[in-house]
């Protein structure tokens, strides 16, 4: 029998009518002569409502109760679903991290990484003829504290059972019914793609796409496992991202991306011999600040600077870094710009078709949209624009190259 590992979103169990609704799709994939795993996410809100008890008893709760308790959220989700699947004639079994043999490293709280799955626990629960419902996004650590997984942790699980269990694909539910060549809700001729690869969605993920964790893609990729992106609610075809694509229509570009909030810092010097890359670098990543884009200016007769961009939850711990630093660091000021937005554009296709981004400058120049920072890689550019100007910019490069036309 085909083996499938179907990742569930917090829709499908967010009431007891939707969760049986998804028991009655997971069922029609039994009847199609498939062994299922479902893998459940966490409710936010559910972990609201704990952390609101927990940080009224302790200001400083210990991480390993922590993992503990928010671990009950997804066993407490796969129970129901469980339940849900046998009260209509069929068996199903729902099983913890630990159960199934997920272990875990223990770096710091929910952010572990999995190391181990022991994909026979599940084999076994096939050969009764039970549809397995797994607590996503968590496991135990070598001395058998529960830990979690952290962002993505629930994509992540998913795309490792289905390596552990040789399983034919990854089906995740989304509230889209699919991957599109921009966000529908901005991008307004945004169009479904029939397929992507995993180098083009690792990129969009990366870039501000919520479709699909890029710890997930990067695993899919290390093991060529296919990853169907489907809609939670109707039983339509989806996009299947995989290792390579036939170019319908030899579209360059396949895809627009935009991420909110960005920042841009500016480090100054009085002279170059004090402007070390490495130090300023070496000395924010230490302090776990994320840098994005670098731009270092370097001219005849004006003073050097270094340019970079963060997202907005590290600008207070970037300030005070670079406040305490300032004197080992030799920079002479340091200011920053809010209101930014970083918009790009993805396809393998950049590779071997020059002047994409003279296009994607030209088209932005065109619509008066001034580019603050530039970003490339092989197959994407991005910029970094005013975000009161982002969902225009989106518009005229999803325009420009024609993404309307992608097949559906």
């Amino acid at each position: 029998m085909i083996n499938i590992v179907v990742k569930l979103d917090e829709w499908n169990l967010s009431s007891s009518e939707n969760i049986g609704e998804i028991a009655k799709r997971l069922i029609e994939e039994k009847k199609f002569g498939r062994n299922v795993v479902a893998v459940v996410p966490s409710s936010p809100p559910v972990n609201e409502g704990l952390e609101k008890i927990i940080y009224s008893l302790s200001d400083a709760p210990s991480e390993r109760e922590l993992d503990a308790i928010h671990s009950t959220n997804n066993q407490i989700a796969s129970s129901l679903l469980s339940i849900a699947i046998q009260k209509r004639g069929f068996r199903a079994v729902s099983l913890t991290g630990w159960q199934l043999g997920m272990k875990t490293t223990r770096k710091s709280v929910g952010n572990a990484r999995i190391h181990q799955i022991d994909g026979n626990v599940i084999i076994e629960h096939f050969k009764k003829g039970e549809i397995v419902i797994v607590a996503g996004g968590q496991g135990v650590d070598d001395e058998g504290n529960i830990t979690l997984l952290g962002a993505g942790g629930t994509d992540t699980t998913a795309v490792a059972i289905a390596k552990s269990i040789d399983a034919e694909r990854v089906e995740i539910y989304t509230d889209l019914d699919g991957v599109y060549t921009g966000d529908p809700n901005v991008v307004q001729q945004a169009r479904k793609l029939k397929d992507i690869t995993y180098d083009e969605m690792l990129e969009l993920s990366y870039l501000g796409s919520k479709i699909v964790h890029p710890r997930a893609v990067e695993l899919a990729k290390k093991f060529d496992i296919p990853i169907v992106v489907r809609s939670s609610t109707k039983n339509l075809r989806g996009t299947l991202i995989k290792g390579e694509i036939e170019m319908e229509r030899n579209l360059i570009v396949r895809g627009v991306a935009y991420e909110t909030d960005i920042i841009r810092f500016t480090v100054g010097y009085e002279i170059l011999e004090k402007s070390s890359l490495a130090n300023l670098f070496n000395t924010l990543a230490k302090h776990h600040v994320n840098v994005d884009i670098i731009v270092q200016s370097v001219m005849s007769e004006v003073k050097p600077t270094i340019s970079f961009s963060i997202v907005k939850e590290d600008l207070a711990n970037a300030v005070k870094v670079l406040e305490e630093h300032k004197e080992e660091l030799g920079f002479q000021f340091a200011d920053f710009e809010v209101g930014l937005a970083k918009v790009s554009i993805v396809g393998s296709g950049m590779v071997s078709n020059p002047g994409v981004a003279g296009r994607m400058f030209a088209r932005l120049c065109q619509e008066n949209i001034p580019v603050k920072m530039v970003s490339t890689s092989e197959i994407k550019v991005s910029v970094v624009v005013p975000q009161d100007d982002m969902i225009r910019a989106a518009n005229a490069l999803h325009d420009e190259f024609n993404l309307a036309e992608e097949w559906v």
